[in-house]
């Protein structure tokens, strides 16, 4: 709990958005692990996505307002997924942050605690994420290498073990004040919501308005596919080929300096790995490989997303969300 002697804390609502009843475990678990927070959240948002059976199966579970704190329950508003959900959610909201949790992880008790404490002590402080743990129903194979846990959105090797001001928050846990997130109109990507909140603060506020907070725990499940090698190099194809269109609509804010950072240490890290690999150690060298195809994967997605934003193929960006305030 916090301390009386600390600085107060800013009010909060939480949001978690979800899409089908083959993850309803985990988002009751997700729920309640919300309703089991140190410091409350004024209310619950919980948003479904387009799915009138869920809704309803959502309002008889929780359309009562019991608990505490009490879930609101309400339809996706507007076309498109996971960024047009989250503005519906955001225009509901009445806390002074709001905080965003996948519906198929579950909080740590002291996670929304950790989140708020960051914007209590830094003023500079718009956007805080914490660190979404991997929870695995099978064992992790030897040649997935940690630097790519970003893969199925969970902390990865890289990040900083300390508060510190980061390029990119992970959407599976993130919050931000606010306002600042209705200034700019909420989100304008589906699949790249958490880079664009980033890249969007960072470009209003400062990049030292961005920040991650690794005590701020989750556990993020993890299907056994995620952790496939035909999972792997599509998901890294997939995410950078988006990438580019997302990046264009941000204008000035949108910027690939966090991937070549990435990709730089990646240089240095396959040469380590191959060095274990001398010594006998034959995951590390598989994992060199993995690295290896992994940015070759990323690489071929973006030049096919280059070639996808001159030609006009691309989906169209979220063009229906909230006004800026």
């Amino acid at each position: 709990m916090a301390s009386a002697d600390l600085a107060p804390l800013p009010s909060a609502d939480v949001v978690v958005c979800t899409y089908t009843d083959q993850r309803w475990d985990l988002l009751t678990r997700a729920i309640g692990s919300v309703q089991r927070q140190s410091v409350m959240p004024r209310s619950i948002l919980l948003c479904i996505d387009h799915n009138d059976e869920l809704y309803e199966r959502c309002l008889r579970h929780w359309g009562d307002a019991s608990g505490a704190p009490a879930v609101q329950v309400f339809p996706n508003r507007y076309p498109g997924r996971l960024g047009s959900a989250r503005n519906t959610a955001v225009e509901r909201v009445t806390a002074e942050v709001v905080a965003f949790l996948d519906d198929d992880a579950e909080a740590d008790p002291t996670w929304l605690e950790r989140l708020l404490r960051v914007y209590a002590e830094d003023e500079q402080a718009v956007a805080v994420g914490g660190a979404p743990l991997p929870r695995q129903e099978v064992p992790r194979p030897g040649w997935f290498p940690h630097e790519f846990d970003w893969v199925f959105g969970c902390h990865y090797a890289g990040l900083p073990d300390v508060r510190q001001p980061v390029r990119h928050l992970i959407g599976a846990s993130m919050s931000a004040r606010t306002a600042a997130v209705r200034s700019f109109g909420g989100f304008h990507s589906d699949k790249h919501d958490d880079m664009d909140l980033s890249h969007r603060v960072a470009a209003a506020h400062g990049a030292a308005a961005v920040v991650y907070e690794p005590k701020a725990v989750i556990h993020h499940f993890v299907h056994p596919e995620r952790l496939t090698w035909n999972y792997f190099w599509r998901r890294c194809y997939a995410i950078n080929r988006g990438k580019v269109r997302a990046f264009s609509d941000m204008g000035e804010a949108g910027n690939i300096r966090a991937e070549l950072e990435f990709a730089g240490r990646m240089a240095g890290t396959v040469v380590h790995r191959l060095r274990r690999g001398l010594r006998g150690d034959t995951d590390a060298v598989r994992q060199a490989a993995a690295i290896v195809g992994g940015l070759t994967a990323a690489a071929v997605g973006h030049l096919r997303g280059r070639l996808d934003l001159r030609s006009g193929r691309l989906p169209e960006s979220l063009t229906a969300g909230l006004d800026p305030a």
